[in-house]
């Protein structure tokens, strides 16, 4: 059960009822984060102004990918299930895909180095070392996309430590742990 508090349907301030319309008509309802972040219409904005502003960085798929990554690296199983889903549903993205994205791995080796740097800017605090630098460059990212990438799973990394201390209730389909059937 969340653990802050979420406004009744009736009490929603009026300034979180434009993204309300514009989520409900991406998922076709509105997901319980973006209940929850309703309660504080400045922190709605912020949330959905950074998502559709990164929206523009990097392709859709490379996206889910670090969402997926970071996501599974931070523990946050109400975003695993939200990312699981999007990545599925709107990224056509095949079950396979997404349990190697959250283990930080790909059959595509530019996304996989994009998901291992994700989990490693994660895991290390963004203090990442001269090797994992190297490496995502070697797989042909330039420096700008480096911050892209990075700004991106700090993105991501927002809506997990809100969630994570909301316990937001799951309103899409489980997450099974990595390597288990779907």
């Amino acid at each position: 059960m969340s653990r802050l508090t979420v406004p009744a349907p009736d009490d929603v301030p009026a300034g979180a009822q434009s993204a309300f319309d514009a989520i409900g008509a991406q998922f076709g309802f509105v997901p319980n984060m973006f209940k929850t972040l309703a309660s504080n219409p400045a922190v709605l904005d912020v949330v959905t102004g950074l998502q559709a502003a990164l929206s523009r960085v990097l392709d859709a798929k490379t996206r889910h990918t670090i969402a997926l990554a970071v996501s599974e690296a931070s523990g946050c199983d109400y975003c695993l299930a939200l990312h699981s889903y999007v990545s599925s549903e709107l990224g056509g993205m095949s079950s396979e895909d997404i349990d190697l994205a959250r283990a930080g791995r790909s059959t595509d080796p530019k996304r996989a180095a994009v998901a291992r740097f994700a989990q490693q800017v994660v895991d290390f605090h963004g203090q990442v070392s001269d090797a994992d630098l190297a490496e995502v460059r070697s797989a042909g990212y330039t420096d700008p996309q480096i911050l892209s990438i990075v700004t991106v799973a700090v993105q991501v990394l927002l809506t997990n430590f809100i969630n994570n201390v909301n316990q937001t209730d799951i309103d899409f389909p489980d997450v099974p742990p990595i390597g288990t059937t779907r």
